[in-house]
């Protein structure tokens, strides 16, 4: 039986855009290229407007009404934070769009909070209500979409500009192919199977497809995010924390956990035993608040009949890995353009350097850079799209588990199963070193190879090959960025080169496939004020 990469006879639509991804990024891509006058098909791996890590939960957004003082103090006040590598023009252009969608969203009907003198309050979204309302304004605006339909693999034309996508319907067991004049990759991070809600499904397939047609990544090793949850809970709202005291199995408290860096403090304690929270530092009032702005934070506790402001939990670290990480694909203009030509990249699949640096914690930023990037890819692409001259010659790119049926098949859970073991463990990931990454990247080089001469069984297992096919390859970039970033900035951690090194304030671009390649680039320059900060 062949695979997909074989399939040439079945039909296709034609577009002018394509995006693959249905979160809060894509849909504000498809949106945008819409109603700026562009065909658009949108392809969701799940169902759009309940799939990704936005849906299911709340999310605050990176919102500053436009009062210079305050939009110039929301840029700088987490700099540091980030290891100075954000860019405060990006961050500009952001608050700016960011400021007049949110608007946008209260006219079309999304039921913003009033405060006391009935003004809406605009600084936080409800997933389902926020991503329901986001389908209905993507179908009102002629986008059509294409649920349970994960892309596998880009369409280039004969001069390696994208020209479309192929996948699967999983519902019909069958094949899709788009052909499309532009295409804007809005699939999400990859959190390598994680447990954290709404990450299932991230498994940087947009990433693996965006390398196979030629595009290049930034800021991978600002990629170990680990999100505080209970232990038997998938919901990773790491704010409601902020009110908890941890205590080791004896009951005693944990020193530091608490504190700014308290996530390695709780990191250690769990290498070695449990740890366990109670939100006992929340009083009646937040209590009730809280119940209210995060309910579903509350679910699995109140099924297990547990009282978390008065009973003590178990607790763990689930990976988001570039999902509230930064690194993604590299965008190499305001278009949020990468360096393939027809292709471009928004949401948690871009990367988040320009406006973050090499930190980023849960929604505001990131919720932010979705809506702003989407809206700007959608634009960009819907312009270049309507140019691009029907009838093209087209062939897929696909690369490891597309091969022919002929090839050596592989079991797809074996492989994701040993990435799992390379990225998920603390002190390979979250206190790297040399020795560490190094021995990673040997397993994860040896399976890439593998894979390459490797095919899916038959296509129901395409799919399923293709996830572990990309997280591979995502774990890859990430550790070959992480071993040649030799000191410890944003996120990323070098137990063994544990301070910031200021010459190595700089981007790092990574690719590549069968080699993996990486170099940097110089970071934007600061005022004088803030570079010797900086340089001390």
């Amino acid at each position: 039986m062949g695979t997909i990469s074989s399939v040439s006879s079945e039909p296709a639509l034609d577009c002018d855009v394509l995006v693959l991804g249905g979160g809060p990024a894509g849909t504000w891509a498809a949106f945008e290229a819409a109603t700026s006058g562009a065909r658009v098909v949108l392809a969701d791996k799940g169902f759009c407007g309940t799939s990704g890590a936005t849906a299911p939960s709340g999310t605050s957004v990176w919102y500053v009404p436009p009062d210079a003082e305050r939009r110039h103090a929301a840029i700088v006040s987490r700099e540091a934070l980030g290891g100075y590598l954000a860019d405060r023009a990006w961050s500009a252009r952001v608050l700016d769009t960011t400021y007049e969608t949110l608007n946008l969203l209260g006219e079309r009907g999304y039921p913003f909070p009033l405060d006391e003198a009935g003004a809406p309050i605009r600084v936080s979204l409800q997933g389902p209500e926020y991503m329901r309302l986001m389908r209905k304004l993507v179908k009102s605006a002629g986008v059509r979409i294409l649920d349970h339909s994960p892309a596998l693999e880009l369409l280039v034309d004969e001069d390696g500009a994208v020209a479309g996508a192929r996948g699967v319907r999983r519902q019909k067991n069958d094949v899709w192919r788009v052909h499309a004049g532009a295409v804007v990759i809005a699939t999400g991070g990859c959190a390598f199977l994680s447990r954290a809600l709404g990450c299932t499904a991230l498994t940087g397939d947009g990433h693996l497809m965006a390398a196979e047609a030629g595009a290049d990544f930034s800021g991978m090793e600002f990629s170990n995010a680990y999100a505080i949850s209970a232990a038997f809970a998938s919901v990773t709202k790491t704010l409601f924390f902020k009110w908890a005291s941890f205590t080791d199995e004896a009951g005693d408290l944990i020193p530091g956990a608490a504190s700014n860096g308290g996530r390695s403090v709780i990191a250690r304690h769990l290498e070695k035993g449990r740890v366990f929270a109670r939100l006992d530092l929340a009083d009646e009032d937040m209590r009730a608040s809280m119940r209210t702005a995060q309910p579903n934070f509350f679910l699995p506790f109140d099924r297990m009949g547990i009282d978390p402001f008065t009973q003590r939990f178990p607790i763990t670290l689930h990976l988001e890995g570039t999902v509230r990480g930064t690194g993604g694909l590299r965008i190499v203009d305001e278009t949020c353009a990468t360096r393939v030509q027809g292709l471009y990249a928004a949401g948690d699949a871009a990367t988040r350097e320009l406006i973050c640096g090499g930190f980023t914690g849960g929604g505001s930023h990131n919720a932010a850079w979705a809506i702003s990037s989407g809206r700007w890819a959608g634009r960009a692409a819907a312009d270049f799209g309507r140019r691009t001259p029907a009838g093209r010659a087209r062939r897929g790119v696909g690369t490891a588990g597309l091969q022919d049926a002929g090839a050596r098949p592989f079991d797809p859970v074996e492989a994701a199963r040993l990435v799992v073991g390379e990225v998920h463990p603390y002190d390979r990931n979250y206190f790297r070193t040399e020795a560490g990454l190094t021995e990673a990247l040997g397993r994860l080089d040896r399976q890439w190879a593998a894979l390459r001469t490797s095919a899916a069984s038959g296509r129901a297992d395409l799919l399923r090959a293709r996830e572990a096919t990309a997280m591979t390859a995502a774990a890859r970039w990430m550790y070959r960025t992480a071993l040649a970033r030799t000191e410890s900035r944003g996120m990323h951690r070098r137990i063994d080169h544990g301070a910031p090194d200021s010459a190595q304030r700089h981007y790092l671009t990574a690719g590549g496939l069968d080699e993996v390649f990486v170099s940097h680039r110089p970071a934007p320059a600061f005022p004088a004020d803030v570079a010797s900060d900086i340089a001390a």
